[in-house]
């Protein structure tokens, strides 16, 4: 079998990703709206159909039912506001710009919401295309028959739940966490350069970065949680995912700061090493033991095991329980080192205070009570915000599978 060419290897690969599940799922609900257009349309191209079918369909159900009637309404809006002026004017430089400044403005009043430019380009399409009026009411025709079947589409062949590309993402983003916690660790033992600290606070500083794209991957996935008749229990996985990611945030951020105070230090203690070596060997402990931890409590929210999220749950406790332990002997060194030298005693408190915060946000107890605090708060906030909306959930959870919840993890059928 002959190789195939990289990009096509890439596209198979990548298969599962959203962005070609969501190219697939266009491409056949566009195919599908303009095959059915063929037969109720009189245009010999009814392209509208396709057009519209391809802005309806969403890489989730829930994102297609809230933003596909607010493009209904864009595209809707567009063609009739060019059926009026291909029958009085047709299209020329200044009608082009009346179109577009009315389109603008009555996307505004028909609830089109951000896609108001969409407005203005269906009309420009439509007003390219149309030169009589009854020929225009075929592309309104078009347009609901597209808008039809990208809802019925996403509604028939629910989009897949996009968790696992969230949970990999949450999961790389704790390695690499992991990882520069390991690295600071082990650069406090012997000298450590200005230059080599500044290079662990500007990678710890890049963390925001990836945190950015982590949420947008989270997002999306709770998006596909939501009205999904093949989900059950999807409020807790996102809160479950959504709560992990904000711990796993506020530690990115403590680790900054961490980053920040052994850089201040450095500059101070630039002829010599930072600490003594058993105090540095102590940190060098922490370190390793909270790397350690935020790699399982990655593991321990994304997993879709319970066996593997009770043995992430294990691993996690008895790390916390190390890095406790090796943050209490670390401090009775540093007591004992300011005693002799108080230089900089406050950036050596500071230094126990972050680790004191990243071992608290990654506590198995504290969880517990966030999660069912925060699952109670968002459970009221939805029923009394759609009522009606609950009782449908209920009754699309009672069939069909989905999750099946354990300490912390979660496995989606």
């Amino acid at each position: 079998m002959p190789d195939l060419p990289d990009p096509l290897t890439t596209l198979v690969r990548r298969h599962r990703e959203p962005a070609v599940v969501q190219a697939v799922r266009s491409t056949l609900a566009a195919v599908i709206s303009y095959v059915v257009a063929l037969q109720l349309s009189s245009e010999q191209a009814p392209l509208t159909a396709p057009l519209t079918a391809i802005l309806v369909v969403q890489v989730t159900l829930y994102s297609t039912l809230t933003t596909g009637i607010r493009r209904v309404n864009s595209v809707v809006a567009g063609v009739l506001i060019a059926i009026g002026f291909s029958v009085v004017v047709g299209l020329t430089w200044w009608s082009l710009g009346l179109i577009i400044l009315a389109s603008l403005i009555i996307g505004r009043f028909v609830r089109a919401g951000e896609f108001v430019p969409e407005v203005a380009i269906s009309a420009m399409l439509v007003l390219g295309v149309t030169r009589v009026g009854y020929t225009a009411w075929d592309r309104v025709l078009e347009t609901l028959i597209g808008a039809v079947v990208g809802l019925l589409f996403d509604v028939l062949f629910v989009p897949p739940v996009w968790v696992q590309p969230a949970s990999e993402a949450i999961e790389h983003l704790s390695r690499r966490m992991g990882r520069l916690l390991q690295r600071v660790g082990e650069e406090l033992v012997g000298h450590t350069p200005v230059a080599e600290a500044a290079a662990r606070l500007h990678e710890a500083r890049r963390l925001d970065q990836e945190i950015v794209q982590v949420d947008a991957s989270l997002r999306q996935a709770e998006d596909s949680l939501r009205l999904n008749p093949r989900v059950r229990e999807g409020l807790l996985h996102r809160v479950v995912l959504r709560t992990g990611l904000d711990a796993l945030e506020i530690t990115a951020v403590v680790l900054r700061v961490i980053c920040r105070t052994l850089t201040d230090l450095a500059k101070e203690r630039t002829g010599e090493t930072l600490f003594a070596p058993d105090v540095a060997e102590a940190l060098r402990e922490v370190f390793l033991h909270l790397a350690r931890a935020v790699e399982s409590f990655a593991v321990l929210i994304t997993t879709q095991v319970s066996a593997n999220a009770e043995e992430a749950e294990s691993r996690l406790v008895a790390e916390l329980a190390a890095g406790r332990e090796s943050r209490d002997r670390a401090a009775e060194l540093l007591l004992q080192g300011v005693r002799r030298h108080p230089r900089q005693w406050q950036l050596h408190g500071a230094l126990l205070a972050e680790m004191d915060r990243i071992l608290d946000e990654l506590d198995v107890e504290k969880r517990t009570e966030r999660l069912a605090e925060e699952l109670d708060r968002a459970a009221r906030e939805q029923r009394d915000r759609h009522p009606t909306l609950h009782r449908v959930q209920r009754r699309l959870r009672s069939t069909g599978y989905g999750w099946r919840s354990a300490t912390g993890g979660q496995r989606v059928d």
